[in-house]
């Protein structure tokens, strides 16, 4: 769908711009990228306000988002470039380079073996492996199952780019590191993992660490979502955690 956003004046010079939305924001603008043309040099703020004009069930939720502007968080005002692809991001679901490929996305059950395969080394030995499974409940409620969906683009960068600092960390106290992070999209059964984290060093201590704070900082940072499906039939978003720039 495309839409203008301004009177048509021979005038004015104009440019595309690509919206996408994600989990609560999704059930406003649709599932669908929405393009747009809106008039030369407009700002985030300008965007705003014709988007909460036609949509104005955004006005509540868009204190709650952050924004990317093709695949990076942007906290100001800044001036739009023509043909930019705009990310409507809520809150993650929080609760729940260097990697030599380690890290990424996949639709599919994730192949546990091969994730701690991938940071075996002969120079560690310690090798730490965490699994976040789908339980079967929440807040006193039956979980049937669990619906993930990511913005793929800046989730894919960020997975990495938190590995990549993790070890470069590591590598500046002296110490060896290798982390793998992969998480699961689409649904996910009760019982099936939705995330593996592998860390292996040459010592248990600052593998426990490390692996705690990849955890953290995807839960903070990676643009993932959670829809709980209930065994009532009810589905809910979990949007607990604002997205955190690095």
């Amino acid at each position: 769908m495309t839409w203008c956003l301004c009177q048509v004046d021979a005038s004015i010079l104009l440019m595309n711009i690509r919206i996408i939305a994600f989990a609560t924001a999704s059930d406003i603008l649709g599932k669908e990228p929405v393009e747009i043309v809106i008039p030369d040099a407009s700002r985030l703020n300008d965007l705003q306000r014709e988007l909460v004009t036609r949509y104005p069930e955004l006005d509540k939720l868009w204190p709650r988002l952050a924004v990317a502007v093709d695949g990076e968080l942007v906290r100001d005002d800044r001036e739009l470039p023509d043909g930019c692809e705009i990310a409507l991001l809520p809150p993650v679901s929080g609760g729940s380079g260097g990697t030599g490929g380690r890290t990424g996305l996949t639709d599919d059950v994730i192949d546990i073996a091969a994730v701690e395969h991938s940071v075996t080394d002969p120079s560690c030995g310690a090798v730490l492996l965490f699994l976040g499974n789908v339980r079967d409940h929440h807040a006193g409620r039956q979980v049937a199952r669990l619906a993930y969906s990511a913005y793929r683009l800046m989730a894919a960068k960020t997975l990495a780019r938190i590995a990549a600092e993790l070890e470069a960390e590591s590598a500046e106290r002296g110490v060896r590191m290798n982390v793998a992070i992969v998480h699961r999209l689409g649904e996910v059964p009760v019982g099936e993992a939705s995330v593996v984290i592998a860390v292996s060093s040459p010592h248990r201590d600052a593998a426990y660490q490390t692996s705690r704070e990849a955890l953290e900082r995807l839960k903070r940072e990676v643009p993932i979502w959670k829809r709980e499906h209930y065994a009532d039939g009810e589905t809910v978003w979990r949007e607990e955690e604002s997205l955190a720039a690095s």
